[in-house]
């Protein structure tokens, strides 16, 4: 199912022109036009996923080898120092366009990139807690 609407399926079905880093059947990576780092790609599906929740299993099972594949490539040809994968669900969480994607990200030492947190603090009743509101049936 395609979204006719959606820039990114636009963008994946190649029906707006992009930088491809690699494509097959099912994905298109392509680079960032607003980049966090130089060499910022996108992994996008063809078809339309709102976000990660939405993915059939055989879908999200093919994500995580592509951006193997292509983050080691990416890492070696650019020598990077480190790779972020980073996917965002929802608007809170950080997600603008709403069709499943996952940034690739090389990372290269004093690049002020801007994706780390400042760590909290919990208690072990608040993990306890938790653990049994996600693990409820």
């Amino acid at each position: 199912m395609k979204d006719c609407n959606c820039i990114f399926c636009k963008i994946a079905n190649g029906e707006i022109p992009s930088t491809t880093l690699y494509e097959d059947e099912d994905f298109r990576v392509i680079l960032d036009l607003g980049p966090a780092t130089r060499g910022h790609a996108l992994l996008l599906p063809k078809e339309h996923y709102k976000n990660l929740f939405e993915l059939d299993d055989e879908t999200a099972s093919k994500v995580l080898g592509i951006a193997k594949k292509v983050g080691a490539k990416m890492v070696k040809a650019l020598h990077a120092d480190g790779f972020n994968l980073v996917q965002n669900n929802g608007e809170p969480a950080g997600q603008t366009v709403f069709h499943f994607h996952m940034h690739l990200i090389p990372r290269y030492k004093d690049d002020h990139a801007g994706i780390l947190w400042e760590p909290g603090k919990t208690t072990p009743e608040e993990m306890e807690e938790i653990k049994k509101l996600v693990n409820e049936d």
